[in-house]
């Protein structure tokens, strides 16, 4: 099956509604993952089938959980979950930010070819990044403990702003946040075709 076809099928098990022209954005950052890995190493996921469901779907079944329109996504690989939440949802911003400049350039290429006006690809460590305003949320998919998440990235959201942890298997020794942290609610997602566990982890400040 091809990968639009594919894709199709797997959002078909989704309340989500994509344009045709979503969809092929959305392949296309596939095809130029599977070309651009085998040079930078970007993920271990080697078939572009498994990309699909680990990557894609992985990423935009918490759409529906996100609020705002400024978002960051902290250590971000090679544009997970950033380039497809920006795909699905054109009218927010995303700041995708990685310490590896191999990563960033690959980013800079995706940017350039899907003609993605509202992603912002930045080289830097996430403690150094200034946040200004701050976001209205910050966005982590297998970064890092949510007690390390919370302690380097505490100063990139808003007063009203959130962090959103991806997460597999909840466990419970992680969920012990430092002080002026609270989880607000812990939502199980369902990734079509993948048996594993998903999480979201929405955290606020007290």
């Amino acid at each position: 099956m091809d990968l639009f076809s594919k894709l199709n099928q797997l959002v078909a098990k989704t309340d989500l509604d994509l344009t045709e022209k979503q969809k092929q954005q959305l392949v296309d950052y596939v095809e130029l993952l599977v070309k651009w890995n085998k040079a930078y190493n970007l993920t271990s996921v080697r078939d572009p089938q498994q990309m699909l469901i680990r990557h894609i779907m992985d990423s935009i079944v918490v759409n529906g959980q996100l609020n705002g329109q400024r978002f960051i996504d902290v250590g971000t690989g090679p544009g997970l979950p950033g380039v497809p939440l920006a795909i699905v949802r054109p009218d927010a911003h995303f700041v995708l930010l990685d310490s590896l400049g191999k990563r960033v350039r690959f980013l800079k290429q995706v940017q350039h070819e899907l003609g993605l006006t509202n992603i912002e690809p930045v080289q830097s460590r996430v403690e150094a990044y200034p946040a200004g305003n701050g976001f209205d949320g910050v966005i982590s998919r297998a970064f890092a403990s949510l007690n390390d998440m919370l302690s380097w990235c505490h100063h990139l959201p808003s007063s009203q702003g959130h962090f959103y942890a991806l997460k597999g298997v909840i466990r419970d020794d992680e969920m012990v946040l430092p002080e002026g942290f609270e989880i607000e609610s812990i939502v199980e997602l369902q990734v079509p075709e993948l048996a594993e566990q998903r999480h979201l982890v929405k955290i606020s400040m007290k």
